[in-house]
């Protein structure tokens, strides 16, 4: 039941930061820019993990795949990726961008998201929009294929 409740008012807290995160979204048009996309909102130890590097995230830094994302206890990050796909990760969280893919005239790619540990709640862009089978989230036990545009996703191993 705590557990529970618990949940619930992690998932509210990136629910406010998924909707912050989609009033303030904006792809980069930057052709040189490698990001694929980027942070929105940053609230507690939120860490990127790059190239065996750990590097503090901050609101505006970029996301590209293979990232991996960590929260900490208390801790939430929403980020926009280049198609307009929001991610609000949790707190106590563990997410790998495994891919990403876009291309801005066509509107095609593909979107491949590992939730390792805690919550995600994703709304999908323009990928899912025109093929949502080239969206998924994976979890250690699971893979989840999209067919909706806004769902929450947990693990809790």
């Amino acid at each position: 039941m705590l557990q529970s409740r618990a949940v619930a008012r992690a998932l509210a807290g990136a629910s406010l930061l998924m909707a912050a995160a989609a009033m303030a979204q904006a792809p980069d048009k930057a052709a040189a820019d490698p990001r694929q996309g980027t942070f929105k909102t940053v609230q507690g130890d939120v860490t990127v993990v790059r190239d065996n590097a750990r590097i503090a995230a901050i609101v505006g830094a970029a996301v590209k795949s293979p990232d991996r994302i960590l929260t900490g206890a208390g801790s939430a990050a929403a980020l926009t990726l280049q198609d307009g796909t929001v991610l609000a990760i949790g707190p106590d969280s563990a997410l790998d961008l495994s891919q990403f893919q876009f291309n801005a005239t066509t509107q095609e790619g593909s979107v491949l998201v590992s939730l390792l540990r805690g919550s995600l709640r994703m709304a999908t862009g323009a990928i899912a929009r025109l093929k949502p089978e080239q969206v998924k989230v994976t979890t250690p036990t699971t893979v989840i294929g999209v067919r909706g545009t806004d769902f929450i996703v947990e693990e809790n191993p």
